[in-house]
C-alpha cells in the first residue's frame, strides 16, 4: 500500500502521545484519518481530511459501527489506560487490571470486528502493545501481561485471517518506554525513583528518544510495505522498527 491518497486510516487513540504523531503522520501522508479519542484534538492536515470520532473505543458497538461506516484500509490501535504505577502489594484488583480491561477489551473488539466485518483485501491492522510485553513492568500491576496478550491476539488474528482466505495483514509493535507521553513519564520517574537514580540517569540509559514523530513515521512506513515482508511483531525505538524473532 505504497500510496495513501484516497485511502482511510482509522486511528485508535488519537488525541495523544503516540496515537497523536501517528494520526498526523497518516494524514500529512495524504491518507484520510478517523481520530477516535475520548476527547477532541487538533491534528496537522494541511489536506482536512481528518475526521474527528468521539468514542469509548473499547464499547461494545464503537468498533463494528465505525468499521462498517468508514471502510478503512489501515487501522492503527494505539488507545490505552495508563497504569497505577506501585508495586505489586499497593495494586488493588481493580489497579492492577485496568489494562486487562481498556487495552485488551479494545483490541479484543477491534481485532474481531476486523475479521467479521471483513476488512477489504489488503488491508492492514497494526496494535501498538508496549516493549513491556518483553521486558517485564513490575511498577505497573497487570500492564505487561495486558500488551502480551494484546501481541498474542494480534497473532490469534493473523491465523485466523489465513484460515478464511482473508487478504488481511496484522502487527503487532511493542514501543519503548518514552517520557514524552503522560504514560512514559509517570513510568520513568516511578523506576528511577526504584533504582534511586534521576529520571535523566534512568532515561539516558534507554537510548535515543522515541517521540510521536517518529512513532507516526514507523506506522506509515509499516503500512506502506508489501505484506508479504510484513513482521508479526515489531518494536519500536527511537531508531524505528525493529523486527521481533
Amino acid at each position: 500500500m505504497s500510496d495513501l491518497s484516497g485511502k482511510t486510516t482509522i486511528v485508535v487513540g488519537a488525541s495523544r502521545g503516540l496515537g497523536h504523531g501517528i494520526a498526523t503522520a497518516f494524514a500529512e501522508a495524504g491518507s484520510r484519518v478517523v481520530a477516535v479519542s475520548r476527547t477532541a484534538a487538533p491534528i496537522a492536515d494541511p489536506a482536512g481530511n481528518t475526521v474527528p470520532e468521539l468514542a469509548d473505543a473499547g464499547g461494545p458497538t464503537v468498533a463494528g459501527s465505525l468499521l462498517d461506516r468508514y471502510r478503512p484500509e489501515a487501522v492503527v490501535l494505539a488507545a490505552g489506560a495508563s497504569p497505577h504505577m506501585r508495586p505489586l502489594q499497593h495494586q488493588t484488583w481493580e489497579t492492577f487490571s485496568v489494562n486487562w480491561q481498556t487495552d485488551v477489551r479494545i483490541a479484543f473488539h477491534w481485532l474481531r470486528e476486523a475479521l467479521l466485518t471483513p476488512l477489504r483485501p489488503g488491508s492492514r491492522v497494526i496494535v501498538v502493545s508496549s516493549g513491556a510485553a518483553i521486558a517485564g513492568s513490575p511498577l505497573s500491576g497487570g500492564y505487561a501481561g495486558a500488551k502480551a496478550t494484546q501481541r498474542f491476539i494480534t497473532g490469534y488474528a493473523q491465523d485466523e485471517a489465513k484460515r478464511a482466505g482473508l487478504d488481511i495483514t496484522f502487527s503487532a509493535v511493542l514501543p519503548r518506554i518514552t517520557p514524552v507521553t503522560e504514560l512514559g513519564r509517570s513510568a520513568a520517574r516511578a523506576y528511577a525513583a526504584r533504582d534511586g537514580r534521576s529520571e535523566e540517569e534512568y532515561l539516558k540509559q534507554m537510548g535515543p528518544l522515541l517521540t510521536p514523530e517518529i512513532a507516526g513515521s514507523a506506522m506509515v512506513e509499516l503500512v506502506r510495505t508489501e505484506a508479504a515482508a510484513v513482521a508479526p511483531g515489531y518494536l519500536l525505538t527511537g531508531t524505528g522498527l525493529k523486527k521481533l524473532p
